[in-house]
């Protein structure tokens, strides 16, 4: 569980709450059913039409990763490839064989099974880093239907505002429809801008990061096996991949 996610996006909203009560409102007065409807359903109708179904489908997967980032421990990856490399230089690559079921990471596990069965160093690199390109390229664009989110969702407070205007415009002759329409008018652009900036687009931003996390721990997957394709020392292959983890 990440706490400082869940740390961050209670002080916004604390902030948000406490600032309109110290401005003397009130909490009732940020509740607004119609305007919400507008912001949220508006904004999740125009990321579908730009998004691929595959891509929103990630998307929406992803975004646990907020709360529960998957791990990738880079350190706990280093020694292991440093392990593999010590059993590849005493037992060769055959004794490397035992080994692959108990990875769990698909990328290693595949990277292991390359080089146990004889591929050449070039051949396992050109194919771990087409794996590394494709799975990136594949994330990053789900990452960026949050931004997109984070787009469309002040515009869509905007369009609440201008319906809540109309709406007080064409009952003026009617006082008590009046606060209504204006509460939506001015509360539909505080949801826009608010899930904009407090939601959609730090968790694009976060999933990217994550994303590139990923991406540098199969770099030092794919160094690591290379390299002991290519018969290097284990101390050698410790000190290049320990510059990963700076």
């Amino acid at each position: 569980m990440d706490l400082l996610s869940i740390f961050g996006l209670l002080l916004g909203l604390t902030a948000v709450v406490v600032g309109q009560y110290l401005e003397g409102g009130h909490l009732s007065m940020l509740v607004n059913g119609p305007a919400l409807l507008i912001v949220v359903g508006g904004t999740l109708g125009a990321t579908m039409v730009q998004s691929p179904l595959p891509v929103f489908t990630r998307a929406l997967r992803m975004s646990s990763w907020v709360l529960r980032p998957p791990v990738l421990p880079l350190e706990a990856a280093m020694k292991e490839l440093i392990h593999w490399c010590r059993v590849a230089r005493r037992d060769g690559l055959l004794g490397l064989e035992g080994l692959v079921e108990s990875v769990r990471n698909p990328y290693a596990r595949k990277s292991l099974q390359l080089l146990i069965d004889g591929n050449e160093p070039t051949v396992i690199r050109e194919t771990l880093q087409i794996d590394t390109a494709v799975r990136e390229q594949r994330d990053l664009l789900a990452a960026k239907v949050f931004d997109s989110m984070g787009g469309y969702a002040p515009t869509l407070g905007i369009l609440g505002a201008v319906i809540g205007l109309i709406h007080v415009m064409n009952n003026l002759s009617d006082p008590s429809m009046l606060g209504q329409g204006i509460g939506v008018a001015f509360v539909a652009t505080v949801y826009g801008v608010g899930l904009a900036n407090l939601v959609f687009l730090p968790i694009g931003v976060k999933l990217r990061a994550l994303v590139r996390q990923e991406t540098r721990l199969e770099e030092m997957i794919a160094i690591g096996i290379t390299a002991i394709a290519d018969g290097e020392n284990p101390r050698v292959v410790e000190s290049r991949l320990q510059g990963l983890l700076r």
